[in-house]
């Protein structure tokens, strides 16, 4: 029997030795491999810098210092106009000017027109703003995300499986801009790819912004104030 395998075996040449994974060589190079997430990792080489958001105690809570530019964000809200467009406002003015002159600020199927004053008030080129409406949702969010040709994609969208979420994860990805989907508070039950999941909720006070998931940080609330919503208008 032994014979036979050993038969078998000639020609194969040497085999390489397995390297010991306790060794401090193999472990370093396994640390660094670029595939490779820690959970609850804050500050480490493996975050990309984030979009400042605008508000510094949202900021502090962010992995990378703002909203990342590489991967889904997801924002829960079941009520429109409590402020989720007003959180966005200053990462959007942001990308109207200095090194991201260029691009579209691509609208997905919003529930209401984009009033054009309101954006031009604060700081945004109403020439870079494209508002897509249409059936197939997700399916637009995901071609304008691929397409290399947006600064941001706002997309408001019933994504049915997880298989739809998995394909706008890796465009969110693959296109390095600033990708938002909105969603309804009970879908933040479910699982997700999105590297950024925040609900929002809002009062006569201002908005409770509770951090659900974020690669890289963990679970935090914060509440924003209306009176900083106002500063940052006029500021514009």
């Amino acid at each position: 029997m032994n014979g036979a395998v050993s038969r078998q075996c000639q020609g194969l040449g040497p085999l390489s030795p397995i390297p010991d994974p306790r060794s401090p060589t193999s472990l370093d190079d396994l640390l660094r491999h670029p595939g490779l997430w820690r959970a609850r990792e804050q500050g480490g080489a493996a975050l990309r810098p984030g979009l400042p958001t605008g508000f510094a105690s949202l900021d502090r809570c962010l992995p990378g210092a703002g909203w990342p530019l590489q991967g889904l964000v997801e924002i829960l809200t079941d009520r429109n106009g409590i402020g989720e467009l007003s959180l966005l406002m200053p990462v959007l003015a942001r990308l109207c000017g200095g090194e991201h002159e260029d691009g579209w600020l691509a609208w997905i199927s919003p529930p209401h027109q984009p009033y054009a004053p309101a954006l031009a008030a604060c700081g945004i080129d109403l020439r870079r703003v494209l508002v897509i409406r249409g059936q197939a949702a997700e399916w637009a969010m995901e071609q304008a995300l691929r397409s290399g040709a947006c600064s941001a994609v706002l997309g408001w969208a019933v994504c049915r499986d997880r298989q739809s979420l998995r394909r706008l994860q890796l465009a969110a990805e693959q296109s390095r801009c600033l990708a938002v989907l909105f969603r309804r508070l009970r879908d933040g039950s479910e699982p997700s790819p999105a590297v950024l999941r925040i609900a929002l909720d809002g009062d006569r006070d201002g908005l409770e912004v509770r951090i659900l998931k974020s690669r890289g940080g963990h679970a935090v609330s914060v509440r924003l104030g209306w009176a900083s919503f106002a500063t940052r208008a006029i500021a514009q």
